[in-house]
């Protein structure tokens, strides 16, 4: 277990190296639940997230013999540039695997970084194995992504930093994935002040932590599928899990919905640019899925998203607000049929975004054709009154 110590040697160390990344206060979160809320913002770390706190920790604390041995590491994408851009500051030799599916954007940063980038498994996890396979091949030294002491180290000075921004906090909320970020900061912060709550979210799809608790050891997930990435990971780390059960109040989960809401809502509202993994925790405070009071802290973990991803996720997180919908309309397939739908649509204050227009549906007559349509809209209550229209005008067929 981390100590008080520990966590003062690792804020030494890294004070030099990394950024102290600011709290930026939260109105549109505040007003929601009823409480004073911040957000940490780690996306403005380098590399965009918290990985090279740990990475950097671990790494410096390598002997000469060690360091000329080379690292290795794997990852979606942070970790990989986080130990990419510390083995460059330092000196040594790095090489990541990374998932063959990760982002274009994160594999060319992580070769940006100077680092030699291998493709290979489609999970993390077996990047990982890889990664170990070459470590004990070769002798490199493996940088696990959270499953080592350094690793918990360097991340507990994200929670150091918190006390010293904040030193009334009453609750911080932590992404979650293997636990190397939760479980630092909750060993910097239950030392200093035991009585903030800390909680870790995961996303629902890939949420190994509450049947690892449940049974009271680390339990691998047969599968995981979920947008957030940088949170994906089947099974809990060792070391975390020790510290995590001793000093993490609670782990929830969030749906992929509540996620593309938050990163929808951090956009708009906060002007940050946050990776689905990073927006965890403010997608369990938006979906109410938390009951705190006081002052809370949320980590914004992460920023390193790919622009076709954001995309995606935008368009997602709109459909889940009630801002985008989509609907299948039958209209007749004679002139004005088509003009008669999109000024109903009008009319309701509903603005067309894409229309589709077929003839070859299995349900139409012969003098109908299909539209799908999609359109935006103000909300849910929004999203009915269309619906609605269009129903009583006969648009939609049962």
């Amino acid at each position: 277990m981390l100590t008080g110590a520990d966590v003062d040697d690792a804020v030494r160390a890294l004070s030099t190296v990394m950024r102290r990344t600011p709290l930026v206060a939260s109105r549109v979160l505040s007003e929601r639940i009823g409480c004073d809320v911040w957000l940490k913002c780690e996306n403005l770390q380098r590399t965009g997230s918290f990985k090279p706190r740990g990475a950097y920790l671990r790494i410096s604390r390598l002997s000469a013999e060690e360091r000329a041995r080379g690292v290795v590491a794997a990852s979606a994408g942070n970790h990989a540039q986080g130990v990419a851009w510390s083995a460059a500051e330092l000196g040594i030799r790095a090489r990541v695997y990374m998932p063959t599916g990760a982002a274009l954007p994160k594999i060319a940063a992580t070769k940006a970084y100077g680092a030699e980038v291998i493709l290979e498994g489609s999970t993390v996890d077996e990047a990982l194995e890889s990664a170990r396979r070459y470590a004990d091949e070769t002798g490199a030294i493996l940088i696990h992504p959270f499953d080592h002491r350094d690793i918990v180290a360097g991340q507990s000075t994200v929670g150091a930093e918190i006390l010293q921004q904040m030193p009334d906090v009453d609750a911080i909320v932590v992404p979650t994935g293997g636990g190397g970020l939760l479980a630092g900061i909750a060993s910097a912060v239950k030392a200093r002040r035991p009585e903030t709550t800390v909680i870790g979210v995961q996303a629902a799809q890939a949420a190994a932590w509450p049947q690892s608790l449940a049974a009271g050891h680390p339990l691998a997930l047969a599968a995981m599928n979920t947008m957030a990435d940088g949170i994906a990971v089947a099974r809990p780390g060792d070391v975390p899990f020790e510290h995590i059960t001793q000093l993490v109040d609670s782990i929830v989960t969030v749906s992929e919905e509540s996620l593309s809401t938050a990163l929808l809502l951090m956009l708009e509202r906060a002007k940050l640019v946050v990776e689905p993994a990073g927006a965890a925790g403010v997608a369990a405070l938006a979906a109410g899925t938390l009951d705190l009071s006081g002052k809370v802290c949320v980590v914004v973990s992460g920023g390193n998203i790919d622009p076709l991803l954001l995309s995606h996720v935008t368009t997602h997180g709109l459909t889940a607000a009630g801002r985008f919908l989509t609907v299948t309309a039958t209209v007749s397939d004679r002139p004005g049929g088509l003009i008669a739908l999109l000024e109903l649509l009008r009319d309701r204050g509903a603005s067309v975004v894409d229309v589709v227009h077929s003839r070859v549906a299995d349900d139409l007559y012969l003098d109908e054709v299909q539209v799908t349509v999609s359109v935006e809209t103000r909300g849910p209550e929004h999203q009915r009154e269309v619906r609605r229209a269009l129903a009583d005008a006969g648009f939609l067929r049962e």
